[in-house]
């Protein structure tokens, strides 16, 4: 079997499985969808009690890189997705000896890389922080000075605010990177941030392209917070924009699947009254801000993932609702003060709009995202008031 889905005719509803590797809640919600159409699932996840994996017609529970697994999942699926960035790309090159992979493991292999990442983009002819990587003590210590302050990445295994590490001079950067064990590392330049904001993409594999509204989100702790669609302080001109830049950094990959960019919108040090886009980085996947889908929009990333995967069409998705997304952290069901609390589910079901989306998993811990909270009505401004009402019965901060 051909390894590109373009080359062969579409995978159709009730006739074909379709296979992802990961077993989160992206995984479970790809595995609705599928279903939804008729599509038999089978999920590579080494946790037997894996959101995705309890819900799918096939768990295969051994490692993403165990060679009867792969076999297996092969001899199962008519087509491969992924639900995380960090999933061995080797493994996903394997399988695409076999079965078509989307995205494939070179695409995932660049979102898995910060420093190749930020190449990309750039080749892309898209703008992002000013950098450097720091693969050495050399490296170290030519690091420009007009980098500083800046922030400290590892190039590889670095998610919701993991691996990052705040630095104001030349100083605090040596001691980062020595607690970092030294590994590869990409400094990006400290910039005066305005918003931040998400592009969801989907590209099939004759190139046609859609795309979702852009997203205005908030991040605490460096884990996503709140998502407003439309993005309520996003001038028009700048929103498209974002679209244009994604598509060119998914057509410049030859990308296939559901992709999501990442962006920074930043004052313009030539106009204070300018904002300027810079790249923040992208998730070969659906995102997290992307979740409002569900409920918002005719079509949910889920769904586009399913048909760019499966070589079916690709229809533009329409907002049929302005929306706010609230993730729901492990914090809320006990802080240590409270150990095992359940959130008051049934007040914050009564509020208008409200869907609750958990996840199934099995523990609740700080920082865990255990499911979302999406409150959808008639205009932006009564679905803020509600979902600052959410918020309040939550404990959650106000936005």
């Amino acid at each position: 079997m051909s390894a590109h889905p373009d080359t062969r005719r579409p995978l159709l509803p009730g006739e074909a499985t379709l296979g992802v590797m990961g077993g989160g809640q992206l995984g479970r919600m790809f595995v609705h969808a599928a279903q939804t159409l008729g599509f038999r699932t089978v999920v590579l996840d080494p946790d037997a009690t894996s959101p995705a994996g309890l819900v799918a017609h096939e768990h295969i529970a051994t490692g993403y890189e165990d060679a009867d697994g792969l076999r297996r999942l092969a001899a199962v699926a008519d087509a491969v997705t992924t639900e995380f960035e960090n999933v061995p790309a080797q493994a996903l090159l394997a399988l695409a000896e076999h079965r078509p992979v989307a995205p494939g493991g070179a695409a995932v292999a660049v979102c898995q890389d910060r420093a190749a990442e930020k190449a990309h983009i750039q080749a892309a002819g898209v703008p992002c922080a000013p950098h450097a990587v720091i693969a050495t003590a050399h490296d170290l210590a030519a690091v420009p000075d007009a980098l500083l302050p800046g922030i400290l990445k590892t190039a590889r295994m670095g998610y919701d605010g993991k691996g990052q590490v705040r630095v104001a001079d030349r100083a605090e950067l040596a001691t980062a990177w020595a607690a970092l064990q030294q590994v590869t590392c990409v400094l990006e330049k400290r910039l005066p941030l305005l918003q931040e904001l998400s592009v969801i993409v989907a590209r099939g594999a004759d190139g046609q392209l859609v795309n979702f509204p852009v997203q205005q989100n908030l991040h605490r702790d460096g884990i996503l917070a709140v998502t407003q669609v439309p993005a309520p302080d996003v001038a028009p001109a700048l929103a498209e924009e974002a679209v244009q830049c994604a598509g060119r950094i998914a057509a410049e990959m030859g990308y296939v699947g559901v992709l999501c960019v990442e962006f920074f919108v930043v004052a313009d040090p030539a106009d204070a009254t300018a904002a300027r886009l810079v790249a923040n980085e992208m998730a070969p996947r659906p995102h997290n801000s992307g979740h409002y889908s569900l409920d918002a929009c005719d079509l949910s990333q889920f769904d586009l993932q399913v048909r760019a995967m499966a070589g079916l069409p690709l229809v533009a998705p329409r907002l049929h609702s302005p929306t706010v997304m609230l993730n729901l952290l492990g914090d809320l069901w006990g802080d240590g003060r409270a150990p095992g609390r359940t959130p008051d589910w049934a007040a914050v079901m009564a509020l208008p709009g409200a869907h609750l989306h958990l996840y199934g998993k099995a523990s609740a811990r700080p920082g865990r995202k255990m499911g979302h909270l999406t409150l959808s009505g008639a205009t932006a401004e009564q679905v803020r008031e509600t979902a600052l009402r959410a918020c309040a019965l939550l404990g959650l901060p106000a936005f």
